[in-house]
């Protein structure tokens, strides 16, 4: 079955909420995304938000490549080819994760759907559904609370707080929620490379217990320093802006390892098949999986789902990224119940285009 045409637009969407990390505070996004249509009239969507700050592209790039005549070469190709033109796209487009993200989730779509099987029954559901974290921005104690109660009467029972900015008030906002909260919720917190060795180490022993994980704690290209850690401490963080590909995830793995979680993100690494090479090596290594996201449309969030429950070592999910679009330009993919991500067990990613 052939490739009949491909087509590529953007979308500027407002957030329901503006939120503020480390380094910035985000109150729209610009999402791209690219539809493969094959002959018999089957859509393959694909969509991506690179965030500029860790992989240097920009919607604007992203959506420049996927209307080259490069990626207008695949018209007539026949879909069941569609991992060699995952990897030549790789191939001319290095370093451009959100443009590879693009194609690859709009040719697995298509797949899938040319087969009639979801693309995670093609690889294998490896382990049960999980509850994603969703997240806080970094605001007033007081107003995260506030927040989090709104979460807690969705169903919501696991919680991710941004951090970074000031240790001292981050170890307050931890203790304040648990004390609010007690066990109704569980705890990750994101420093975004907020953090020096001598906070983290007083953000570890001052929040004992009570935070599950701390994502990415000080600045890529600093990881050697948290091998100062205790084993034990270490098996806590989660490598974020450090973890691009394969490549650095097999410089991480190597002993002593500084992190203990891989967070995988299509928009970093470029895909579900790029995704699942880092997979492979955090499993050898003994390396947990953490599944995380951007700003980002149903369509790759979907695809995020499908991949993390196709490896045996994923153990965590934070894929809250549609959420708060104020619209998203397709629907279906997955169910929320409870704060638990189901897939909808159609073809393909089980997502069809909207408007």
């Amino acid at each position: 079955m052939r490739i009949n045409s491909i087509n590529a637009w953007s979308e500027k969407l407002p957030l329901t909420k503006p939120y503020s990390i480390a380094y910035k505070t985000i109150s729209d996004t610009d999402l791209i995304f690219v539809e493969f249509i094959l002959e018999n009239g089957i859509s393959g969507l694909g969509a991506a938000n690179p965030f500029p700050e860790v992989v240097g592209e920009t919607a604007g790039i992203t959506l420049a490549n996927l209307r080259s005549e490069f990626v207008q070469g695949f018209v007539g190709r026949d879909i069941r080819h569609f991992n060699s033109m995952i990897d030549e796209t790789a191939a001319h487009f290095p370093n451009r994760p959100g443009t590879l993200a693009a194609i690859d989730i709009a040719l697995h779509d298509a797949f899938g759907k040319f087969l009639g099987v979801p693309v995670l029954d093609f690889y294998g559901q490896k382990i049960e559904p999980l509850a994603t974290s969703i997240t806080i921005g970094i605001k007033p104690t007081s107003e995260m609370i506030e927040e989090a109660k709104g979460y807690r009467a969705q169903g919501f029972h696991v919680l991710k707080i941004k951090t970074g900015h000031e240790v001292e008030e981050d170890i307050e906002r931890v203790h304040k929620l648990k004390e609010a909260f007690g066990d109704q919720f569980t705890i990750r917190v994101d420093a975004n490379q907020g953090y020096d060795i001598t906070q983290l180490r007083r953000f570890i022993a001052a929040t004992k217990g009570m935070a599950e994980l701390i994502e990415q704690p000080v600045h890529k290209g600093h990881e050697d320093v948290l091998t100062l850690l205790s084993s034990e401490d270490r098996k806590l963080l989660v490598a974020d802006e450090s973890l691009l590909d394969a490549g650095a995830a097999s410089v991480l793995s190597h002993p002593p390892q500084p992190f203990g979680v891989y967070n995988i993100k299509l928009m970093k690494c470029g895909g579900i098949k790029a995704a699942k090479a880092i997979a492979t090596i955090a499993q050898y290594a003994g390396i947990d999986l953490f599944w995380g996201c951007n700003d980002e449309s149903l369509v790759s969030i979907t695809a995020a789902v499908h991949a993390a429950y196709s490896c045996p070592n994923t153990k965590y999910i934070d894929l809250d990224g549609s959420f708060d679009l104020s619209k998203d330009m397709a629907d279906g993919g997955f169910i929320l119940k409870d704060g638990y991500m189901y897939p909808n067990g159609k073809p393909g990613l089980g997502i069809s285009r909207l408007g």
